[in-house]
């Protein structure tokens, strides 16, 4: 039998990744895992550690364990952060039916289509950070790029219904200026 882990133990699971357990309860390892999010695993299941901490009875907050874990993924990680899709989407897919019926449908996994959406949103993002930063525009142009940018984001809300957590929500003009 394995020993126990303590909070903030790093482990790596085959078809979750690396990750770090953020609680535990008699059958159960609770890990947020860094392309995963938060995950339940069972004890006695398979996966390698990389660094144990002893258990302990005065452990560590959760939000202890997070703010580590945020800091490890920013310095160590080119992801920028952790984007859970909606639990209800998740394992699901998206079937495109052509209107001509000679042609085949094309089914995606939903989650590879969400970390697609995730991906340009955090390019977006860098653009909009490059365009800020910028010594060879004035600030007329970077106000014109900028909205563009933001109506980018309008037209991206669309896929709002995806993200488990609304604050990382595209979000546009809105309805006042």
């Amino acid at each position: 039998m394995k020993n126990l882990l303590g909070i903030g133990s790093r482990i790596k699971h085959d078809q979750l990744g690396l990750g770090v357990v953020t609680n535990i309860t008699s059958k159960l390892y609770w890990v947020t895992f860094i392309e995963n999010g938060l995950e339940t695993i069972d004890i006695n299941s398979d996966f390698e550690v990389i660094e144990a901490v002893e258990d302990e009875v005065d452990s560590v907050s959760f939000y202890e364990v997070e703010k580590t874990l945020r800091n490890l993924l920013k310095q160590y990680s080119d992801i920028s952060e952790v984007v859970p899709i909606a639990d209800k989407w998740r394992g699901g897919s998206i079937t495109l039916n052509p209107a001509d019926p000679n042609l085949a449908n094309k089914e995606i996994p939903i989650d590879n289509f969400f970390h697609k959406i995730v991906m340009v949103r955090d390019r977006i993002r860098v653009m909009e950070q490059k365009i800020n930063a910028s010594k060879n525009l004035d600030d007329q142009e970077k106000i014109d790029l900028q909205q563009y940018i933001t109506r980018i984001y309008g037209s991206l809300t669309t896929f709002n219904v995806l993200f488990k957590n609304s604050t990382q929500n595209f979000k546009g003009e809105g309805k006042s200026k």
